[in-house]
């Protein structure tokens, strides 16, 4: 049983919350229109550098150091990566993601399919299509089961406002030339 909770749309930004009733697991889906070609915006957003760079200041992932210089690309799909600490401010351990990436392409795209200690399932999708010359749509769609019931209003809180802010960078870090 899927019900929309909250659907806010600000030009070509888009945050849809969608609740689920099987332990109070989420939905959210955001889309941002960025004035990049998408090929730039997808060699930048499938590094970590580039995922911090949306996480900042709220959230940083840490990666093996072998990973800093590497993009998702380079994964075999269904395998699973490495434990990534999420940091709160960039500080303060807060979750854990055991990432894992089942799919790559077709085209710029991803799916991630991961447990987190807050969430027994984590799915995360990034499309990333050219509308225009120039201009591309960055959409990601993410599914969580919190591992605890309690979490469920929590995360059902604060991952749309993450995402929010994600693609808040995203549109600042593309909203001129290269």
């Amino acid at each position: 049983m899927r019900n929309q909770l909250a659907s806010v749309t600000t030009g070509e930004y888009q945050v849809a919350v969608v609740r689920s009733s099987r332990l109070s697991a989420g939905e959210v889906e955001v889309s941002s229109v960025v004035a990049a070609d998408a090929d730039r915006v997808w060699s930048e957003v499938i590094r970590f550098d580039g995922i911090n760079a949306e996480f900042m200041p709220v959230m940083r992932m840490t990666s093996p150091r072998g990973w800093r210089d590497r993009s998702l690309e380079d994964v075999d799909p269904g395998q699973r990566l490495f434990r990534s600490w999420l940091l709160l401010f960039g500080v303060f351990p807060v979750d854990y993601d055991d990432i894992r990436l089942v799919e790559v392409g077709p085209g710029y795209r991803f799916l991630e399919r991961s447990q987190m200690m807050s969430s027994s399932t984590w799915e995360h999708e990034r499309v990333i299509e050219a509308v225009a010359p120039g201009t591309c749509r960055i959409s990601d769609r993410v599914r969580f089961t919190p591992r605890w019931r309690l979490l469920g209003p929590v995360l059902r809180w604060f991952v749309p406002r993450l995402f929010a802010h994600r693609h808040r960078q995203l549109r600042r870090r593309y909203s001129g030339p290269a």
